[in-house]
């Protein structure tokens, strides 16, 4: 048995900021100025349009992204843009390499179901944040674009099955497939509802 004079010992808390993945690699203060852009959103899961904006740095030779803001002005999901903001923020400072946030925001999905647009499926809002977010990424040169190539007869019943869902959206009202685009404004067919959006 050791006994120890509590005279003799001082006890000190060291606060170390690491990163995530324990790289050292990271950023350790934002600059005064970044660089940044902005991106529209046009969703079926939200009544607004939805504006993204993406900041980024340079650092050891490559850009790399440091921050994020999502607006509406839709006041109702100020405070899910906010943390969804800050935890996207604080894993683009610390993660070495955040592209992973990717595939986690992809495999959200929503439980009123999602829409087509485009010929792809959209899962959720935070699906459509990490198209925004994969499209930032390229653009930056983080990452490169994914090239696709899928045999002709594959297409073709991809649009055939396209085309019978692609007219109608997820309503944010009513939660029913009854939203489709009638000049220039999404509208919802529902006779309960009447939920339309115009956006210029």
């Amino acid at each position: 048995m050791i006994r120890i004079d509590d005279n003799q010992f001082e006890i000190t808390e060291v606060k170390v900021e690491e990163p995530l993945d324990h790289v050292t690699e990271y950023i350790v203060d934002r600059p005064n100025v970044v660089e940044a852009r902005v991106y529209k959103l046009r969703s079926g899961f939200v009544k607004h349009s939805v504006y993204i904006t993406l900041g980024y740095i340079e650092q050891n030779g490559r850009k790399r992204p440091i921050e994020i803001f999502i607006n509406s002005k839709d006041l109702t999901k100020n405070a899910e843009y906010a943390v969804l903001t800050r935890l996207i923020s604080a894993i683009f400072r610390k993660a070495s390499d955040p592209r992973f946030i990717l595939e986690e925001l992809s495999s959200i999905h929503d439980p009123n179901g999602g829409y087509h647009r485009n010929g792809k499926f959209i899962h959720s809002f935070y699906s459509e944040v990490a198209d925004i977010i994969e499209r930032f990424f390229i653009e930056i040169g983080m990452m490169e674009k994914k090239t696709v190539t899928v045999a002709a007869e594959n297409v073709k019943q991809t649009e055939t099955a396209l085309a019978a869902n692609a007219e109608f959206q997820l309503c944010p009202d009513c939660s029913q497939r009854s939203v489709k685009m009638e000049n220039g404004c999404l509208t919802c067919v529902n006779p309960e509802c009447g939920y339309s959006k115009c956006d210029k």
